[in-house]
């Protein structure tokens, strides 16, 4: 079973910094997903540096193995409170889950946690902890046993409270409000990834707002527990050019999604395997080359010129749509990602004027599994042929 988890946020109107703050890990050999999201008290910088301060300090707590409760507790009985509302800096949700489904959950100040089985919310039981040091502050601990196909979802206040004071939400939205954009959608669709699901949320609530002002920070942490969406890139081509049938094989014969990154590469297939290579005119080309199409493989790209900008959309986050997006695309909507990556290198390439990173395959690969892991919580096999 596959941990998908994703988390969209939208700053306060007119503020430039996120007072909510989002922390994650995996641990791929213990297959374990530790996350946190933390809410900074008001909004703006002072709120992003609590909530993060919150979060991380949590985070580092739970992937050094501290017993998540007692790590809660700490952090809880460490936060200031403010000296004009009583209240304080910061309110945080923990959880510490394997695929097995075994999982621990904290939450401090938060909404409470929303749990999907089936279509239906469950309620699951918790210990309450109160502080030793503080009355107004008691931390909620729950250990459940989570199963495929299961969601759950955390939120920020921001979420729930939305449009409050307003005729039609004079509460706000309220968890219920949320309970039922969330069946809703995952009605019409059952099988919408985390991320989705979270960016839509947040749309949703963006779109109840007065003017779509929203008057406070807003995070939405989604979490499916499925079956993994596995993917093969191949690029570049074998160092042992003997061996170029056996893996064009192999790739074939790979039980999930299927892309090509290289011209070499996919002439390779289309050599090895009878496989034609179809250009595809598209207006995506922009200043990359576009895409091309063969029976049986999702995606062919160009090589090098477009991993390279795929990694830079990766790292920042901004893109132009071209190959180098549709291939970052690919990527991200896969759980494992297994790259194939053959170690001769392509004479094209050996020209001294080409940046760096255009001439060594293998550091793009490498920098991209990084990202792919730290960035986007997925699961990442290189291997070198």
């Amino acid at each position: 079973m596959f941990i998908d988890i994703a988390c969209s946020q939208k700053k306060k109107y007119n503020q430039n910094a996120y007072g909510d703050f989002f922390a994650s890990n995996r641990f791929p050999n213990m297959n374990r997903v530790v996350a946190v999201l933390s809410d900074g008290l008001g909004s703006g910088i002072k709120a992003n540096i609590l909530a993060c301060m919150t979060a991380t300090m949590l985070l580092k707590f739970m992937e050094n193995h501290f017993d998540i409760e007692k790590s809660c507790e700490i952090i809880m009985n460490s936060l200031p409170v403010c000296k004009v509302r009583g209240i304080s800096y910061s309110t945080f949700s923990a959880i510490d889950c394997f695929e097995d489904g075994k999982a621990k959950i904290v939450e401090e100040g938060n909404p409470d946690f929303i749990w999907i089985r089936n279509g239906e919310v469950l309620k699951p039981e918790c210990q309450t902890i109160q502080s030793k040091d503080f009355k107004n502050r008691r931390m909620k601990v729950y250990n459940i046993n989570l199963e495929k196909y299961d969601r759950i979802i955390f939120c920020s206040d921001g979420a729930t409270q939305v449009a409050m004071g307003t005729k039609r939400f004079p509460l706000g939205l309220e968890r219920d409000g949320l309970i039922k954009i969330i069946l809703d959608k995952i009605k019409l669709e059952p099988e919408i990834s985390s991320k989705d699901l979270s960016e839509y949320l947040v749309k949703q609530i963006e779109l109840i707002a007065p003017n779509r002002e929203l008057k406070d920070d807003t995070s939405i942490l989604s979490i499916y527990c499925r079956d993994p969406r596995k993917s093969l890139i191949f690029t570049g081509p074998p160092f042992h050019g003997e061996k170029d049938n056996y893996y064009a094989k192999t790739f074939m014969e790979f039980n999930g999604k299927k892309a090509i990154a290289g011209g070499t590469t996919a002439n390779i297939i289309s050599r090895e395997l009878n496989i034609p290579v179809v250009a595809k005119l598209s207006m995506n080309a922009g200043k990359l080359p576009g895409i091309s199409e063969m029976k049986g493989i999702d995606l062919v790209t160009e090589g090098i010129l477009t991993l390279t900008k795929t990694l830079e959309y990766l790292e920042s986050g901004k893109y132009e749509e071209n190959a180098a997006k549709i291939l970052m695309d690919f990527l991200l909507d896969s759980d494992v990602i297994s790259f194939l990556v053959g170690a001769q290198m392509n004479k094209a390439h050996y020209d001294p004027n080409l940046p760096i990173e255009i001439e060594i395959r293998k550091n793009i690969i490498k920098q991209m599994a990084k990202v792919l892991e730290e960035k986007y919580l997925k699961k990442v096999d290189v291997q070198f042929v």
